[in-house]
């Protein structure tokens, strides 16, 4: 397999991490988005989005962090990270979906604001970053994981972009099961890191 993905990018970590944890070897290419070597005709053959990451397995390219994980559940996590009961399935996918709206817009713009100087509403992006953590602060109260009761692809699409919170200039400090939460997955078997994130 080959990663196309960029190391400060959360949704490339998505998958690394992914990777790790499932034990799987990969190639890893270095694509410069701050140069936009993402647009150029090579890659967008690859991804016509021109957006990392993109998997190339099985002699297909997969693009988007959300399908990728889907893609590594099913073709190598079993029923485990992603099961095919339609309830259990739909649980998961609850948090895919809030990982692709309320994060995305609200910790990741916040990160990608301050970091690397995107333009967007600031307080808009925090805002929706604040009530990212708070519906996931409420659901991890009386709850190890997001769906399940198990780790699932669920608590790998939202946690890249919650770790890397203060990057937006969003505390975590007030989210105790947040923080709890990032523990249990920061000593799950296969765990690995990328800079800027919050270590609990």
């Amino acid at each position: 397999m080959k990663l196309y993905d960029r190391d400060v990018s959360g949704n490339s970590y998505k998958i690394r991490l992914f990777l790790s944890m499932l034990g799987l070897p990969y190639e890893t290419v270095a694509i410069n988005t701050a140069k936009g070597e993402q647009k150029r005709p090579e890659f967008l053959e690859l991804n016509p989005r021109g957006q990392i990451p993109v998997l190339e397995a099985d002699g297909k390219a997969i693009w988007d962090s959300t399908a990728i994980l889907v893609y590594l559940a099913r073709r190598y996590g079993g029923e485990k990270w992603l099961p095919l009961e339609a309830h259990d399935m739909a649980e998961v996918m609850q948090w895919l979906a809030l990982a692709q709206n309320e994060i995305l817009y609200g910790l990741a713009r916040a990160r990608a604001i301050l970091l690397f100087g995107r333009k967007a509403d600031f307080n808009e992006a925090q805002t929706a970053g604040q009530n990212a953590l708070k519906v996931l602060d409420q659901q991890l109260q009386n709850h190890d994981w997001l769906a399940l009761g198990r780790p699932t692809i669920a608590d790998l699409a939202c946690y890249p972009y919650v770790a890397l919170a203060e990057e937006g200039g969003i505390p975590l400090d007030p989210y105790s099961s947040v923080l709890a939460w990032m523990k249990r997955i920061q000593i799950l078997p296969g765990y690995v890191t990328m800079p800027g994130l919050r270590l609990v």
